[in-house]
């Protein structure tokens, strides 16, 4: 008989989320009247902005007819959409980074979990504690990993703890490691990096010839000028860092699919017999192979953000979701609970009451006042204690929410 991929069997108790729904449907199927607010997965919740919606309308006439239609586009996204960016989201902040250095894809989520197509299997790993699930759970299934412990750590990887002692900044480990995960604005702290501490990090992967593989999906949300944007900000970046980013978010393209992935050509690699050899070929060979591009159609509409029109229509969005985590930092604050993130991410991130673990939480919060959160060490083990809520959703929501684990 065939074989499976006995490395799925290592993941312990599901996806977070999918482990979140079950216990959800079992809520709704028992209390199918209780009027739930999900403020768990970061979903977002308001309209495409116009722009977008313009332009993708224009895409699809375009398609109608023989001079505009578009079969199959390049795998690395057309070259209109990869000059916007790398114009708008990179030189704009003095960043280096080319057109021809942009892969256009259909999720963050999705490349930090390729990415590992083109990277050796023996690379020692580090991530913070906690930490996006993803970052783990693909090294797991890919075989990089050794068993779960009892701590729900796996065997292999190096841990990183953040916690408020530490300001949610993971420090520099003393090992060496090869591949780094680092996520800022930080999923699910709300943590942000300054421009000193993410030197550190590019200083130590030079120095130790090592990957940082920077997830920068919430750059958008950043409200100190000073912090940066981008790891390339950083000088010695292209020699040491990919970074992974995403309409998703700033946009409202979570169901329409559009993302990006920065790899510098100056960013090389090693070989099994030591050689170098630069990462943007092998990325460029990967997606050629597996990836067929994104639809014309919704890159029409990824284009259209950089417009004035569309930069205006994705400020207010942010100010909007942003204006939802300030409600909820100010409402939890006064309900006495102590309150992290929700400043320059759209997350917030508070400890549970000392007589609960996260997931008591979660259950007393969703049969106490039907709201949905994420439980903190769904994270990792060092998010025990702690407790994710989403600003993303509408007003009126947030603002009853809020009302609810205050009346508690």
């Amino acid at each position: 008989m065939f074989q499976i991929n006995d490395n799925y069997l290592k993941l312990k108790a599901g996806y977070l989320f999918p482990e979140i729904a079950r216990r959800v449907n079992a809520f709704v199927t028992a209390n199918p009247e209780a009027p739930l607010i999900r403020l768990g997965i970061g979903d977002v919740t308001e309209p495409l902005p116009k722009s977008c919606r313009d332009a993708m309308k224009l895409a699809i006439d375009e398609m109608g007819t023989h001079a505009g239609f578009h079969g199959y586009g390049p795998e690395q996204g057309y070259l209109w959409l990869r000059e916007a960016i790398a114009k708008w989201d990179y030189s704009e902040r003095g960043c280096d980074v080319d057109a021809d250095e942009i892969f256009v894809s259909d999720g963050s989520k999705c490349d930090s979990s390729n990415i590992l197509d083109i990277l050796g299997v023996d690379n020692r790993i580090a991530v913070t504690d906690p930490v996006y699930p993803v970052y783990v759970d693909s090294n797991v299934m890919a075989g990089r990993t050794g068993e779960a412990v009892n701590s729900g750590r796996y065997k292999g990887l190096t841990y990183l703890p953040i916690d408020a002692t530490n300001g949610f900044v993971a420090p520099i480990p003393e090992q060496i490691v090869d591949l780094i995960y680092l996520c800022f604005p930080n999923n699910p702290t709300g943590a942000v990096a300054t421009k000193e501490q993410l030197s550190c990090w590019v200083e130590y992967a030079r120095k130790n010839n090592s990957l940082i593989l920077f997830d920068a999906a919430y750059e958008a949300f950043i409200r100190d000028k000073s912090l940066p944007h981008s790891i390339y900000e950083i000088e010695g970046a292209r020699s040491c860092a990919i970074e992974f980013r995403s309409f998703s978010k700033n946009a409202g393209f979570t169901g329409t699919r559009c993302a990006f992935t920065v790899i510098p050509k100056t960013l090389k690699g090693k070989k099994y017999n030591g050689e170098e050899i630069d990462l943007w070929s092998l990325w460029n060979r990967r997606q050629s192979t597996k990836f067929n591009g994104v639809s014309y159609i919704i890159q029409r509409g990824a284009e259209a953000v950089y417009s004035d029109a569309g930069q205006a229509e994705v400020k207010s969005l942010v100010n909007f979701y942003m204006e939802n985590a300030s409600i909820m930092r100010q409402s939890l604050v006064s309900a006495g609970f102590d309150v992290f993130g929700g400043e320059h991410a759209p997350y917030v991130w508070i400890s549970v009451p000392k007589e609960m673990d996260s997931w008591t939480f979660f259950d007393f919060l969703l049969s106490k006042a039907n709201i949905v959160g994420t439980p903190g060490s769904g994270f990792g083990s060092s998010g025990e204690g702690y407790f994710r809520l989403s600003a993303f959703n509408n007003r009126s929501n947030v603002e009853e929410a809020m009302q609810r684990i205050s009346n508690l």
